[in-house]
């Protein structure tokens, strides 16, 4: 089966690929306890073989020593953009949920929550929801400080 790109869709599949490689493999270091996902490993170098077809060595180029294609340095700060923006969506989005999370936990009792309907779990949540909501939106790190005890 043949597959046909124009070149701006392949520049598209690069980025996807790059992308989605990325999100699977970087929180691994390589090594035989924290393995890479070879699949993808081995997807992305099949799809980066293809870049010279299209005429983007300046995207993807080949290294001899690993055996391997791996993004140049312009096309890696490109797809460093989309990173710094997920992480950074990823943090507030997190620090949201689990300072919600953190202080619904410490208003009601396991035993309390484990016979809430989900509704009124939901309800419940909500006031420590806005208030993160307003504190992030508002303040950001600013009014955050661990306490010594």
């Amino acid at each position: 089966m043949n597959i046909e790109f124009t070149l701006e869709q392949f520049e598209r599949l690069l980025k996807a690929v790059y992308l989605g490689n990325w999100l699977a493999n970087s929180i691994h270091d390589g090594s035989r306890e924290d393995p890479f996902d070879e699949e993808l490993e081995g997807i992305e170098d099949y799809v980066f073989s293809l870049a010279k077809d299209f005429g983007l060595e300046k995207l993807i180029e080949y290294d001899k020593e690993h055996k391997r294609y791996f993004p140049t340095n312009k096309f890696d700060d490109l797809m460093q953009e989309y990173i710094e923006d997920y992480d950074e969506d990823c943090f507030w989005d997190e620090l949201f949920w689990r300072m919600s999370e953190r202080d619904f936990n410490r208003a009601y009792a396991e035993d309390e929550v484990s016979k809430m309907e989900l509704k009124e779990i939901f309800e419940k949540e909500e006031p420590f929801r806005q208030k993160w909501d307003n504190e992030i939106d508002t303040y950001g790190l600013n009014r955050l400080e661990v306490q010594e005890r």
